[in-house]
């Protein structure tokens, strides 16, 4: 009984101290919520400069690096730096306050107001990019967010929050409307800030993107990440064959495959296999033999479930840890491993995700085949998210659109850069990416500053239009009749 007491005592003092945090965002919200526009717009460049200044961002991937020993340092100043950079762009001049829409015809006054206070749970592979990202979405619709980072972020977390704080008292901004949870961070104190904000915005572990949507609170959750891509055959130049292999390389080496985005499966058609892994190769990428690939499997997943010891490793290490030291000295890309499309599932650990510069490689005989391997691969992990496509026939794409369970299909294009946004593309800059239905999320978007509004809708009338029956059932009735 002293235990069941002790543990109840200590779940009202998390509540507490949870609901002081979240009543003194309340009382920075009310503020925000007087903003125009302009002052609106102010308080994003304010947390957006936090992060971007160089000095800053270099620190904040210094120590996300060291604190979380996932990724590597380079990256994450690029990460930090371009994800910013792009969503500010997307941001410039987008309304979030007040009339954002006029529909004259429909007599429709769409009016953007604020959700209140944004829980975002952020994961250790981005301490620094994904809280500043959702900071910065949610500031847009005048929100207060309090950061709920992983255990091994918070530090970082702790240190962007000291600078978005710095500016906010060089425009005259209230603090509170940015807080983080504090240390030591745990399942109770998050679970608390879910169940108390008003919207929870989850990004990492599926464990907590479940809790999430259990919270009673409404919740944006992703996906899990098992991104596969396709070169097809008419990748057959040299020219088009070099330029999918160094997109591959670009992005599947990005900070040591962090991102949920990374290609986990290539899944190459035969007629161009061999060329695709030669380029693979040239460009530093090592191909294990089978017995390489068991050593390897023993090392990544060695109770069934993948090991620290690789996520967020470069190749070299991985190769190291797991005995290879020939390989660990040609310091490589990645690693390759074969795969057998009968084997997808539980069988198989290198069907899902790795997390780590380690790449599965399948054969199809062609193109439909193709898609039938990234299939099966989604129907083991990975479905609703992304699919990699290098191709010269652009009905490939729309094929792939059409028919498999993704929200994107991304094609000829370094994929873990591209699927959250990039300045050479059309989707919105964004670190959490919505796996519909088929992920068991209730959106497909990349995540964006509306999903972080509530909007009113004022209704005026119009001018009747009542359709006849004929307008409605026309063709209906001259195809099937109007039976009985």
């Amino acid at each position: 009984m002293a235990t069941g007491t002790g543990t109840e005592a200590a779940q009202e003092a998390t509540e507490t101290r949870v609901a002081a945090l979240v009543e003194r965002a309340r009382a920075a919200q009310r503020i925000a919520d007087g903003y125009d526009q302009a002052r609106t717009d102010e308080l994003v460049a304010a947390a957006g400069w936090a992060i971007i200044e160089p000095a800053r961002n270099r620190a904040l991937a210094e120590l996300a690096v060291a604190d979380t020993g996932i990724g590597n340092v380079a990256d994450k100043v690029r990460k930090n730096h371009r994800k910013t950079l792009g969503l500010l762009r997307d941001l410039q001049g987008a309304k979030s306050v007040g009339v954002i829409a006029e529909d004259t015809a429909r007599g429709l006054v769409e009016i953007a107001r604020p959700v209140g206070v944004v829980c975002a749970v952020t994961p250790s592979t981005n301490p620094a990019a994904t809280p500043a990202n959702k900071i910065i979405n949610a500031l847009k619709g005048r929100n207060a967010v309090i950061v709920a980072p992983s255990p091994k972020g918070w530090a970082t977390a702790k240190r962007l929050l000291e600078h978005v704080h710095a500016e906010f008292d060089r425009i005259g901004a209230p603090r509170d409307l940015v807080q983080v949870l504090p240390a030591p961070v745990d399942k109770a104190s998050t679970l608390a800030l879910m169940r108390q904000c008003d919207l929870v915005v989850a990004t990492g572990s599926q464990a907590n993107v479940r809790a999430a949507y259990a919270s009673g609170t409404p919740a944006f959750g992703v996906g899990a990440g098992n991104v596969a891509a396709i070169v097809d055959e008419s990748v057959d130049d040299d020219a088009a064959l070099d330029a999918a292999a160094e997109r591959i390389t670009r992005s599947k080496t990005f900070d040591n495959a962090t991102s949920c985005s990374s290609e986990n499966s290539l899944v190459l058609v035969d007629a161009v296999f061999d060329r695709v892994v030669a380029a693979l190769v040239r460009r530093g990428a090592v191909r294990l033999d089978a017995s390489q690939r068991a050593q390897l499997q023993a090392l990544m997943w060695p109770e069934g479930k993948l090991s620290s010891a690789v996520i967020g490793q470069s190749a070299a290490t991985v190769a190291e840890r797991a005995g290879f030291a020939d390989i660990a000295a040609k310091k490589p890309t990645m690693l390759l491993v074969a795969a057998d499309a009968a084997a997808i599932g539980e069988a198989d650990p290198f069907s899902g995700e790795k997390l780590c510069p380690v790449l599965a490689l399948y054969r199809a005989a062609d193109f439909d085949e193709a898609a039938q391997i990234v299939r099966r691969l989604y129907a083991h992990q990975g479905a609703g998210h992304s699919v990699g496509l290098h191709s010269q026939r652009p009905d490939r794409a729309l094929a792939l659109g059409l028919t498999l369970p993704v929200a994107r299909v991304i094609v000829n294009q370094a994929h873990c850069i591209a699927t959250g946004g990039s300045f050479d593309n059309g989707l919105p800059f964004s670190l959490s990416m919505g796996c519909g239905t088929w992920g068991r999320n209730n959106f497909s978007d990349n995540m964006n500053y509306r999903h972080y509004l509530n909007i009113t809708r004022v209704s005026v009338p119009i001018a009747e239009r009542v359709p006849s029956e004929d307008e409605i059932f026309g063709t209906f009735f001259a195809k099937f009749g109007r039976g009985s």
